[in-house]
């Protein structure tokens, strides 16, 4: 990222609740070549714990644009991030780390050593989500099941980690409806991306009795458009103030 701590110049996050106009009001001119960088976003919970995005919330405000009403948003990722926007505004975010949680399970875990191939296997992928509503205990209890299915004959070598993408997901899907400040207005929840794992994440929508939404895969872009506008950069707003970076 290249407004992290760690890139080309680091932003400050614009707080939560923000739109196109708030984030465009925080944006930084790097100070050689009139560059505009965008901050990303901060929240601070209900518990006071910190979290933080960047880069999705462009995604976000592209595909809600000035939408009225409130409106629920994943994107899958290794850190997958869930989003709820109201008249154009993000008012809640949350981030869950299940896709590097799978990949840790996987290559670092005793759960990966009866598995064998990468081939996506829709049945057992169906086996995890149904497990993941449905099986005792939380999380840490179903996860051992990876190992035991396989050892017990129960899911092929093939299968398994189809089974813990589905039982991951499936957990996600449970804990961020859990974690919604309030429910967006309908039962409709958009998947912005493209990609096998998009597709999964609307399977797992689908299973728990939502409908799954396909975001604009441009999405990133218009919302850098609509952040310009905002700022004055393009046409189509009134300019804002810019803070110069150091």
């Amino acid at each position: 990222m290249i407004t992290s701590r760690q890139g080309w110049l680091e932003v400050p996050y614009c707080p939560c609740p923000a739109g196109s106009a708030a984030i465009a009001a925080a944006l930084v001119r790097h100070p050689v070549g009139g560059l505009h960088f965008v901050p990303g976003m901060s929240l601070i919970g209900a518990d006071g714990v910190p979290d933080v995005i960047r880069g999705e919330e462009t995604q976000v405000i592209g595909e809600v644009g000035d939408l009225p009403g409130r409106h629920l948003l994943v994107l899958p990722g290794t850190h997958s991030k869930w989003a709820l926007a109201e008249d154009g505004v993000i008012t809640w975010f949350a981030t869950f780390m299940t896709g590097e949680l799978f990949a840790v399970l996987r290559e670092h875990s005793i759960l990966g050593r009866l598995m064998a191939g990468a081939a996506p296997d829709a049945a057992a992928f169906a086996r995890g989500l149904a497990y993941a509503r449905e099986g005792p205990g939380g999380l840490l209890k179903r996860l051992f099941s990876v190992r035991t299915l396989g050892l017990f004959d129960q899911l092929p070598a093939s299968a398994l980690a189809s089974y813990l993408s589905g039982l991951l997901i499936g957990s996600e899907l449970i804990e961020a409806l859990a974690c919604l400040p309030q429910p967006p207005d309908a039962q409709e929840i958009t998947v912005i991306g493209d990609s096998a794992l998009a597709e999964r994440y609307r399977g797992a929508i689908e299973a728990a009795g939502f409908q799954a939404r396909t975001g604009d895969g441009d999405a990133g872009a218009r919302g850098l458009l609509l952040i310009a506008r905002a700022a004055g950069l393009v046409p189509g707003a009134e300019p804002q103030a810019l803070r110069s970076g150091p």
